[in-house]
């Protein structure tokens, strides 16, 4: 594989960054998709790369990472899609992150709180250092972003509606925040759950995450929690 030029580099992150590639990717770490530069190594050296990546990208694929499918991006013309694949395949282990806004990194601190005499653990934060009832920020956004937008079909403060599923009963039944992260990146067309790339960060999934998370292990109750 030849050398690129830093323009060329350059040119295809910043393409990327104005599409949503972002919001399932990012650099050095997995967020729905595979981090860029795990892209990268695995297609290192292949002849083939560019115009396999491509055609990936413009007409959607899975199974080369998993069952989650990438979706087409028809309103990217090929030379877009060439540029972003250029730059990601530049890119080697090691070298400098740049761009993109990838979900926290799951942290092996755990955080323990009595609810109703029973603990639960998190694996975040839910209050405040030396608040038993003052949420953090990112739980606090979670509860406006949620109430904003999610509402609508999942029920006002996470209660449950008639069109979606209950996502207190959904996290308290074992689903993990990589696949809450994955459902509402990718959406489910098949049960009318739009996809959320582009529109909302990594970030911001993992603060409703954190709401609704607090919720279901009944930490945070209705309403709006304090701040």
């Amino acid at each position: 594989m030849t050398a690129t030029p830093a323009s060329a580099q350059s040119d295809g992150e910043a393409i990327a960054k104005g599409s949503d590639c972002f919001s399932c990717h990012a650099v050095d770490t997995k967020v729905v998709g595979p981090a860029f530069k795990d892209v990268a190594a695995k297609f290192a050296g292949d002849a083939s790369a560019v115009n396999t990546l491509v055609d990936a990208i413009d007409k959607g694929h899975v199974g080369t990472w998993g069952s989650i499918p990438m979706p087409p991006h028809p309103s990217l013309s090929a030379d877009q899609t060439k540029q972003i694949v250029t730059w990601i395949l530049s890119l080697k282990s090691g070298s400098a992150a740049s761009g993109g806004q990838a979900a926290p990194a799951a942290s092996q601190q755990t955080y323990t709180y009595t609810v109703d005499g029973k603990k639960v653990t998190v694996g975040f934060p839910i209050f405040q250092d030396g608040s038993t009832t003052k949420v953090t920020k990112a739980v606090f956004h979670g509860f406006e972003t949620y109430n904003s937008y999610c509402f609508r079909c999942h029920g006002e403060d996470a209660v449950g509606g008639s069109y979606a599923p209950n996502l207190r009963n959904s996290l308290s039944n074992g689903m993990t925040e990589q696949e809450f992260t994955s459902v509402a990146m990718v959406g489910r067309k098949d049960k009318g759950m739009p996809s959320w790339a582009g529109f909302f960060t990594p970030e911001q999934i993992h603060e409703i995450y954190a709401y609704v998370k607090a919720r279901s292990v009944g930490a945070v109750g209705t309403g709006t929690p304090q701040e």
